[in-house]
């Protein structure tokens, strides 16, 4: 009876702080526990009777309550935005439905998997990572490219021979051209120039 109140007492503080993702150090501010091992203590009790689960090393949720997939991506691994494929997907700007979460960083590529999703980060250029805009999600806001940077971002993979090209998937309709050459030069590729041409020449 005591671990059932006490989860009770922990779901509802950490719901009205708003934290859907927290670390040990919001546990320990939100629950006012007295110092940091007894709220690691805590936490890896409540992650052994599956009422808590971890997004990463020092990062948590509640079981009942989980974040959406966005929100964890900008968070276990920073700084990043939504991007390439999952963007492009959730703008329509391809039919398919994405069920890899990918994103850009500035940092490292890396793979995670949280709660059996994927979450991708593929590196870009430093003075690349920009062009993304908040989205409202859950009550809460996260990072996603604008359409026509996630489309040269897509294009930037393409052009390294990470990925293949589909033209056919892709609608220009719903981007502006002279978006996505704006953001394309900053990336100073020419087979990535040559690729935005070839797709607005189909």
């Amino acid at each position: 009876m005591k671990k059932k109140i006490n989860i009770i007492l922990v779901q509802n503080k950490l719901k009205k702080a708003g934290l859907r993702l927290f670390s040990i150090l919001d546990y320990q501010r939100i629950l006012e526990v007295k110092n940091y091992s007894s709220a690691r203590s805590n936490i890896s009790r409540y992650l052994k009777l599956g009422l808590i689960q971890k997004a990463r090393k020092g990062l948590y949720f509640l079981a009942d309550n989980p974040p959406h997939e966005f929100e964890i991506a900008n968070k276990v691994y920073k700084p990043s935005y939504i991007s390439f494929e999952t963007a492009l997907s959730f703008y329509g700007i391809i039919p398919e439905t994405i069920y890899e979460i990918i994103s850009a960083t500035p940092r490292t590529t890396r793979t995670f998997n949280v709660n059996g999703i994927q979450y991708s980060y593929k590196k870009i250029k430093k003075n690349c990572f920009n062009n993304y805009q908040t989205v409202k999600m859950k009550n809460i806001l996260v990072f996603i490219a604008e359409p026509e940077k996630a489309l040269v971002d897509y294009l930037y993979l393409v052009s390294l021979g990470k990925r293949n090209l589909s033209y056919e998937r892709i609608d220009l309709s719903k981007i502006k051209k002279n978006k996505v050459i704006q953001y394309a030069k900053k990336f100073h590729k020419q087979t990535l120039m040559e690729l935005i041409n070839n797709i607005y020449a189909k």
